[in-house]
């Protein structure tokens, strides 16, 4: 096989792909010089691989089925698609559908997710015990592809808090956590540094942090024009800020996993080590099996590991896992405010519209919110330290007469299933989201839950003679 040799662009801007002997260029990848150079010696790095697969444009296609609402893969899915090795409910698809105009998406049966960054479940796995009650933080949560990993791992009496601290992005992480469905989570937008306040509290504590992005240049290739070795060291001192910031949140003995999608020593090797020389901490050692092809990176008694897209069918990904050895124990303030509860007989009108389990239903202004009884302690304990975007599941509204209920409730999976249901095929289901009027057939008076191969998508209010959509008017469907 011919071999390639690379060489700088004479105006500085990439790399070309040469053939040997007569020097013709095969490709231009517009991968920064800088960027190559400072890459090589790194484990696993091979640059003629890595400038090839920049090369060739391949793109990979990878979803995370939703196990509270899928029993694995949608059978339109299923032709040629292949497991994520490092996940239970990760899959290769053999092309890109049109995500958008698949219902199931909208109802939260799958999130279409990197699949590199699914190795977080390993993390989670072999650093923590997922069976017993956990108070876990993804600090820099938005869009939501980790958060509703991490929520898929836990069990029913745990607490996902899910932050973003940027507030233009909280609106998509909310969105998309809405569409998962689960009760047990919370979702604030506050500065790292607020975290402050809850010396000790969290069990786990997940930083995807905020990167030059090197990482999805084959998927993104316009953000390769916005690197710089400039813009890696500001980001490095970004992580490093939003690290300390959060580390007296995580208790003794607690987990910290950082991840990031750059390929920059400065962002991970050296973030690790900065960790390891300035922290109490302890690096935490993965099984990665063979066949995945993920590189382990050792350094200063930290793990690190490396997903190289030559090597991996996903893209550039870094990931190290420590163990806090110091801290302590969390201590609740004497006096917190207590959520508004509601009243019996507003329970009653209530509870026909979840299923049967342990909830704490609460007032916030005229919202009526339902959390697990289990997690619903944490609610005044975040309350005091924290600004919350959204607690728990909102429910709706009591009026005189009838409970209106919220949009997350009928994509939940706390929603009664005794409710009046109205099965749509995938046309009329389209049409739905379009929030556009659909015939509402031989459906009862009043709210109706409109579904789709059996996973709801929201509501309808039937009417005599037609019905209202109700559909959320800011995520409705505009592609035909």
């Amino acid at each position: 096989m011919m071999r390639r040799n690379k060489v700088a662009r004479p105006d500085g801007g990439g790399v070309v792909l040469m053939e040997p002997g007569n020097w013709v260029s095969l490709a231009i990848v517009n991968l920064p010089t800088a960027l190559i150079s400072s890459l090589e010696g790194l484990p696993g790095f091979d640059a003629e691989a890595f400038i090839g697969v920049h090369a060739a444009g391949r793109q990979v296609t990878s979803i995370r089925v939703n196990p509270q609402k899928l029993d694995g893969l949608s059978p339109a899915f299923r032709e040629g698609a292949a497991p994520v090795p490092w996940s239970s409910n990760g899959y290769y698809l053999p092309e890109r559908p049109s995500f958008t105009l698949d219902p199931l998406l909208h109802a939260g049966a799958y999130y279409v997710q990197e699949a590199s960054s699914m190795f977080l479940e390993q993390a989670l796995k072999q650093t923590v015990d997922l069976s017993r009650p956990l108070r876990v933080l993804d600090l820099c949560a938005a869009p939501g592809g980790k958060s509703t990993l991490i929520q898929s791992l836990l069990g029913a009496d745990s607490l996902l808090v899910s932050n973003e601290v940027i507030r233009g992005r909280v609106h998509i992480l909310q969105e998309n956590m809405v569409k998962w469905g689960a009760a047990n989570t919370v979702i604030t937008s506050n500065d790292p540094q607020d975290f402050r306040r809850l010396e000790n509290y969290f069990d786990v504590i997940i930083v995807d942090a905020p990167c030059s992005g090197s990482g999805l240049f084959r998927r993104e290739p316009e953000a390769i024009g916005e690197w710089s070795p400039d813009n890696v060291r500001l980001c490095q001192l970004r992580q490093q800020r939003i690290l300390s910031d959060v580390w007296p949140a995580l208790r003794q003995d607690g987990i910290l996993i950082y991840s990031t999608c750059s390929y920059s020593r400065e962002e991970d090797e050296d973030i690790l080590t900065w960790m390891m020389e300035g922290m109490d901490a302890e690096g935490c050692r993965l099984k990665a099996a063979e066949e995945w092809n993920i590189v382990e990176t050792f350094i200063n008694g930290g793990f690190g590991y490396r997903c190289w897209p030559d090597r991996v069918a996903g893209e550039g990904f870094f990931i190290a896992a420590v163990r806090k050895k110091d801290g302590g124990e969390y201590a609740a303030p004497r006096k917190l405010a207590l959520p508004e509860r509601v009243t019996k007989q507003e329970e009653q009108r209530i509870r026909p519209w979840v299923r049967e389990g342990g909830w704490l239903f609460f007032r916030h202004q005229e919202q009526i919110n339902a959390l697990p009884e289990p997690v619903a302690g944490a609610l005044p304990i975040l309350q005091s330290a924290l600004y919350l975007k959204r607690a728990g599941v909102p429910l709706g509204v009591l009026s005189a007469k009838e409970l209106i209920p919220e949009h997350d409730l009928a994509v939940s999976t706390l929603v009664s299933p005794s409710l009046p249901v109205l099965s749509l095929p995938k046309e009329e289901a389209l049409v739905y989201l379009r929030k556009e009027e659909i015939a509402p057939g031989d459906s009862p008076l009043g709210w109706t839950l409109v579904a789709y191969e059996g996973l709801n998508l929201g509501w309808i209010k039937v009417l005599p003679r037609r019905s209202n959509n109700y559909y959320p008017k800011e995520w409705r469907i505009l592609k035909r």
